[in-house]
Parts: structure tokens; sequence; C-alpha cells
């Protein structure tokens, strides 16, 4: 089915369809099977078009890793408006500039978060409704907002250069930038990343590092374009991962190194059995060799490790599974940050900008 998905609308209408009884996302003791995931984007389409949220329009959201989101993204999707994810750590005037750098017509936000959009409330200049996930204080509560919205598909159509995803910058020259992601950026990488992440339908996808960063929004949207079930960690707790490892029989996942050193650390990792991962994907930030080699033989998967940007979609190169033994032949490539990822054209240039 995934060949045929060129949006992503197409990821919830195809697995909405072709795999509704399957679970899609799981957090915590909640789940939502493909079927329950496209109803309620469905929902949240028609309820953001009631909002006067139209084609192109932004949609800002507020709020750690959760089903949410996900239903959000989706509905955004589904009427070809863009969905914001902001930072949930960011100060209230930061998050009071994205919102506005962004024109959003619609602010939803977890009541975790709600202290921080009152606070700056009075001062969004293009924010038409505020929705309140789990709690009161803005316009109208989550679920309400929700139920609120007709349950037939608006099947307003997306193209290649939509812009369909917008994450912010860190900031680092000055205010953050909004990096505008088009349906196409997305669907030329992910086809590459099924086959050299080895993603599948029956994959079971752990979906841990925050989804406002290209990291973790770009490998959990990797896992969703198959069919893939998700297991959502809203709280990073590396015991609680381990524990979901084994519960849920987690097959991939995407870590940063700081979080497998923090795994390794738990003395329930001793114990735990991973026999149901396959790859684990690591980047973000460097890895020393005491913590991948422990890793490596602790979790007995594959192992790749991936550098790329926000304004590339995510991976631009990739260190292969293959050099990651320690003991083998290639053990020097693993200070390298590998090879370009599919697609990807590298040139290296000197500081007098030869190459």
């Amino acid at each position: 089915m995934a060949k045929d998905i060129t949006t992503l609308a197409d990821i919830v209408r195809t697995h909405g369809v072709s795999r509704a009884s399957d679970n899609s996302l799981i957090e915590g003791e909640r789940t939502r099977t493909w079927g329950e995931l496209y109803e309620r984007s469905i929902r949240v389409a028609n309820a953001l078009q009631a909002a006067g949220v139209g084609v192109q329009d932004r949609v800002a959201f507020l709020d750690k890793n959760s089903i949410e989101h996900f239903e959000v993204f989706y509905g955004c999707a589904l009427i070809n408006a863009v969905s914001v994810d902001i930072n949930w750590r960011l100060a209230p005037p930061e998050v009071e500039f994205i919102v506005n750098d962004a024109a959003a017509k619609v602010l939803v936000v977890h009541a975790d978060f709600w202290p921080v959009v009152e606070a700056i409330r009075a001062n969004l200049t293009t924010t038409q409704l505020i929705v309140v996930i789990g709690g009161t204080g803005g316009d109208i509560d989550y679920e309400t907002w929700v139920k609120s919205g007709a349950t037939t598909d608006p099947g307003v159509e997306s193209t290649s250069e939509d812009v369909a995803f917008q994450l912010y910058s860190s900031g680092t020259t000055g205010r953050p930038k909004g990096v505008m992601l088009t349906n196409n950026n997305f669907f030329v990488m992910l086809p590459g990343a099924r086959t050299f992440w080895k993603l599948s339908d029956n994959m079971i996808n752990l979906v841990a590092m925050p989804l406002f960063h290209i990291g973790g929004g770009g490998w959990a949207t990797a896992g969703q374009f198959v069919g893939s079930s998700s297991i959502i960690v809203r709280e990073m707790d590396p015991n609680a991962v381990i524990q979901l490892i084994e519960k849920h029989k987690i097959t991939h996942g995407f870590l940063v190194p700081a979080v497998l050193q923090f795994m390794l650390m738990m003395p329930s990792v001793k114990e735990a059995d991973f026999s149901s991962l396959q790859l684990m994907v690591y980047g973000a930030s460097p890895i020393s060799l005491e913590v991948l080699t422990n890793s490596v033989e602790t979790f007995k998967c594959d192992f790749m490790q991936v550098y790329g940007l926000t304004e590339t979609t995510g991976a631009t190169t990739l260190l292969p599974s293959e050099d990651h033994d320690p003991k083998g032949p290639n053990a020097h490539r693993l200070r390298s940050c590998g090879v370009p990822a599919p697609g990807v054209e590298i040139r290296i240039i000197g500081a007098n900008r030869h190459r």
C-alpha cells in the first residue's frame, strides 16, 4: 500500500481503510486503531474548517508526545492545512513569537501548558480559537471540539509542493526560523527510508523522541508511512522504555545517545528481553565508543547512526549497521558520520572554499 502514498493525508486515508482494525497508536493504556485515527482525524479536519482554517493555513500544537499530536497532524493534512508543532520547553515569549510568526489560526494546547498560553493569550494576533486537551481555560475542550466535527472526509487534495509540516529551528543566530516542509520533502525521503531502515507494516515502532523535532517527528512519520503500530512515549523514563520494548515486542526505535546511556545504567536492563528488537537508529549528538559498544552487546540488534537537520527533512548521512562492529575490520568508521543517504549529494569544501 505504501507505494501509492504520496502525501501525508494519503497515509491516514490509505491505512485508515486498508488496516482499519490494526493498532496505529498506543500511548499508555490508550489505543487508536488506524480506523479510529482516520475517523478522529476527519473530525478534527472538519472542526478546523468550521473554525475558519483553510488551505495552507497554520494550526499550532503545544504538547508532549501524544495521540492528539497525530490526530491534529493528520486533521490538518486532510484539509491541506499545516501543522506547526511547538517545543513545549520554550518560555511564554518564545511560544508567543512562534504562534504569531506562523500566523496560526487555531492553537491546540495540553492543559499542562495552559499557563504558558494564558500568559500570552492577549498578545496572539491571528489565533481565533484555543482548544485545550484534558482541561479547561481555552475556548473549548479538545474532546468536545473533536466530537463537533462531521465524520465525512472533507476530501481536500494537496500537491507535492504544498507545505505539510512546519517546525521551528533553534534560532542560533536570532529568532527561531520556521522550516516549511512540503509533501515532496517527505516523500523524496520516505521510500528510501523504507529500504535502508527495513520498515514494514508488521513492525512495532518506538516513538520516544520529541515530535516537535524532525528526528522524532520524521521517524514517527516513516513508521506510519508503511502502516506500522507506534508506541508513544510521553515522558522520557529510561526504565519505562525498557519495559515498553518487552511489553509491546518493539522492533524498531530511534533514540539519542544520552537515552541509550541512561538505559544501560538501569538495573532492569540486565534481565530484560530485547529479542524483538531488529534495528535501533541513533543520532542528534555524538556517541562514545563505550556507550555504543555496550548498546550493541546489550540490545543485540542492528544499529544505524543518522545525521541530518530540519531543513533536509531528517537524515542526510547514514552509518550502516555493518560498520558497527567495534572489533571488525571497519571499526575505524565508528568515528564517521557515515555515507550519504539515498538521494543525497555531499560536497566537502575546505577553508579556501575549494572542494
